[in-house]
């Protein structure tokens, strides 16, 4: 067995799709408002749109589709990726473009949740984690690349075309998964009784919560981070895009680390990352007030920040190894959840206290994460349950 099959890179490649679909509306947020005729706000209830279809819609979907073969319903979920995207470059209305981004969302929990089980899969136990990290890095690079490239597109030749080109790229992945990713057996019989059953399980719903409070204080800041690099590093407006470039890379690097550290020992990964993202944290209020110090630190924020990724989604496959595909679904569901508790937060800091206050206000979300986390330990050492 290779160690890393071509089939996880195949996997990495809709995960790029996926994350570019997600993200880059951003950028297009006032191209679309003017054609539809809509304000910016009313515009970024997309965004809102689509959070709450991965939340909400991925389990259902996962539910609804649990007897499926894994390759068969990626290749499904790629299917549904595809008609949403082209729905939306071809969307009349708003109402029309809100229901197609709904469509294109419920392809994204299930999709990384599945995968992400699929990757662990197909590599030695102790390169699992590592291997949903690489499945994970296609969503970091669709932000170093793919949301840059969308958003140019989008300008110059109307954002109807970057959702063609995203269907486009979501069916070079959908060919990739029907080539390369192998058609196995289940080992384990899947049902939806089965998979409910892990709702019963206290360690879910603590990993859920980990996830959201831990993984939430990233989007705290980074929703601000423009704001943040003009008025508190006093950046030029015109350079916060190589800045958001350096950012993404070290969320790709972060992605790998955090891997590689989970592999190693993941209760001790999580508690390392957390406790230096909270010290981190209190650092960066400085880091932030010099424009040349933020080139270094927006670049370790990425680093630190999504090195938790991998190791969060590797806790929720660990929960009910016999039926992990709502647990790592549900994950993803708490990974939207956070960005959103995250952005809110960091809403109400901006609104009512100094901007450059964010970055000590933030941190509290991860220790909450922290606090579920030792409590998590603490349930798995008293039930001898040990996590590598």
């Amino acid at each position: 067995m290779k160690k890393y099959p071509i089939a996880i890179w195949m996997l990495a490649i809709g995960a790029f799709a996926i994350g570019m679909t997600e993200f880059v509306i951003m950028g297009l947020l006032p191209n679309i408002a003017r054609d539809f005729h809509v304000s910016v706000s009313q515009a970024g209830q997309l965004i809102t749109g689509y959070a709450l279809g991965v939340a909400i819609g991925g389990p259902i979907l996962v539910m609804l589709t649990i007897k499926l073969n894994r390759k068969y319903l990626l290749i499904l979920l790629m299917i549904i990726f595809m008609i949403g995207n082209i729905a939306a470059s071809l969307s009349p209305t708003y109402g029309f473009m809100m229901t197609s981004r709904i469509i294109t969302s419920l392809a994204h929990g299930s999709f990384f949740g599945i995968g992400s089980i699929l990757a662990a899969s197909m590599v030695q136990p102790a390169y699992r984690a590592s291997a949903m990290a690489l499945m994970f890095m296609g969503l970091s690079l669709s932000n170093i690349l793919g949301v840059p490239f969308g958003t140019l597109i989008g300008q110059n030749f109307g954002w109807s075309m970057t959702f063609v080109i995203i269907a486009i790229i979501g069916g070079l992945a959908l060919i990739g998964i029907i080539i390369f990713v192998p058609n196995r057996k289940e080992t384990h019989k899947s049902s939806v009784m089965n998979e409910l059953k892990i709702l019963k399980e206290k360690q879910l719903w603590l990993t859920l919560a980990i996830t959201l409070f831990g993984f939430s204080s990233v989007f705290a800041y980074f929703t601000y981070i423009s704001s943040i690099l003009v008025d508190v590093s006093h950046i030029k407006e015109n350079l916060i895009s190589y800045m958001l470039i350096i950012f993404g890379i070290g969320v790709t690097l972060g992605n790998v680390i955090g891997g590689k550290l989970a592999d190693w020992n993941l209760n001790k990964a999580l508690k390392i990352i957390f406790t230096t993202f909270i010290i981190y944290f209190v650092l960066l209020y400085f880091i932030q007030m010099n424009g040349i110090l933020m080139v270094g630190g927006i670049f370790l924020f990425g680093v630190i920040g999504f090195s938790m990724s991998p190791s969060l989604q590797f806790k929720s496959t660990l929960i009910s190894q016999d039926a992990p595909t709502l647990a790592s679904t549900l994950n993803q569901s708490a990974f939207n959840l956070g960005n959103a508790l995250g952005a809110f937060v960091g809403g109400l800091v901006v609104t009512n206290l100094p901007l450059a206050s964010l970055s000590l206000v933030a941190p509290l979300l991860t220790l909450i994460g922290l606090v579920f986390l030792l409590v998590s330990i603490y349930i798995d050492k008293r039930n001898k349950t040990v996590y590598n």
